[in-house]
């Protein structure tokens, strides 16, 4: 058995493993996949086979395991012994659009980055990325256990503003070290919490990473620190050393119209796993539609994922008038990047079945 196990508030980064799965059919030899409140139980007839899931999470994701065994039965006839073996792979608890605090010594050691950073995406790294500054870092398993932090925030704790104004930063790829990113724009920009408008005139400025995005008028998530009461040791030695590093709100990400409209509107599906699954109410639901836009939003992230057209939100957007529906300020993912959705499986066992007869 392999238990996969991420302690975090979001699944995103469990979804993304779960297309992993499916495109390179790393789950084919699983006798039965359980879901539990953290993570996946994959069962297996083979110790080895269950090894073999162990190393593809570990060049797709950053992990650890720790391997067990457990003496089922013992034959003292034949001196033969049955054990269970267990794998327990632990992935790193960080899921992409989360805001963390690393450690000052692992800050330094990645270029001097800022402290306070947001997780850009999770592949076989971490991918970092400094709001203020555009520096980025990438963090693999050995570096993150070897000095572990935690998020201070995640999607499901963030706050909605209104841009009211913002202002383009020049050039800032001019320092010596560390690594900048190229795909997107300091600005400095004047937000307002959605729910305070018309009743507060008072406007927070914020340095973002998201100048090539926001205009006046749009909306964007933030995590409010200034309020915030976070409990992480890295956050409250850097309160504590220089409180003035320290903004006061966080942009994250732009909203993009409204989740019930791009459901809607969306021609495209995911394979999933068949999964043993526990009650989870609409969380899941609500979580898997985030990892979607994710995809929709993010072209680096959904490289690794098959998308396949769904045929039949295709038909139903043909019976509706397309100004209706079209909408160019929503990211979305090209006919060019869809798959059919072909019962390739089945078609790969007809022939082997033909194949074994002849």
């Amino acid at each position: 058995m392999t238990q996969v196990r991420q302690r975090t508030g979001h699944k995103k980064t469990f979804f993304y493993l779960e297309q992993l799965l499916i495109k390179h059919r790393a789950n084919s030899k699983c006798t039965n996949i359980k879901a539990v409140s953290d993570g996946l139980d994959f069962f297996f007839d083979k110790k080895d086979d269950a090894r073999k899931l162990v190393i593809f999470l570990e060049n797709v994701i950053p992990c650890r395991y720790v391997p067990s065994e457990r003496l089922i039965s013992h034959d003292t006839h034949s001196n033969t012994y049955n054990y269970k073996y267990t794998y327990s792979v632990e992935i790193v608890p960080v899921c992409k659009g989360d805001i963390v605090c690393l450690p000052l010594a692992l800050a330094r050691s990645l270029g001097n980055i800022n402290q306070l950073c947001i997780c850009l995406r999770i592949t076989k790294q971490v991918y970092l990325i400094d709001p203020t500054t555009l520096k980025t870092a990438e963090i693999n398993a050995n570096v993150y256990w070897r000095q572990p932090f935690k998020s201070i925030a995640n999607c499901k704790q963030l706050t909605e503003y209104t841009v009211m104004n913002i202002e383009l930063v020049g050039d800032t790829t001019s320092t010596p070290f560390g690594h900048h990113s190229d795909k997107h724009v300091l600005a400095d920009v004047w937000v307002v919490k959605s729910s305070d408008l018309g009743n507060s005139d008072e406007e927070i400025h914020v340095k973002t990473h998201l100048g090539h995005l926001l205009s006046p008028g749009d909306t964007v998530m933030g995590f409010d620190l200034k309020n915030a009461n976070v409990n992480e040791p890295n956050f409250e030695k850097m309160q504590e050393k220089d409180k003035g590093k320290i903004p006061d709100v966080i942009l994250v990400r732009k909203v993009f119209g409204d989740k019930m409209a791009r459901n809607r509107k969306r021609q495209w599906k995911l394979r999933r796993l068949n999964v043993e699954a526990v009650s989870e109410g609409s969380t899941a639901n609500r979580d898997f539609n985030d990892f979607m836009e994710d995809l929709e939003e993010d072209p680096i992230s959904r490289a690794n994922v098959n998308i396949y057209k769904d045929s039949d939100k295709m038909a139903n957007m043909m019976a509706i008038d397309t100004d209706d529906v079209d909408d160019e300020a929503l990211p979305q993912i090209t006919l060019m990047e869809m798959l059919d959705d072909l019962a390739i499986d089945d078609d790969e066992k007809e022939q082997s079945d033909e194949d074994e007869s002849m």
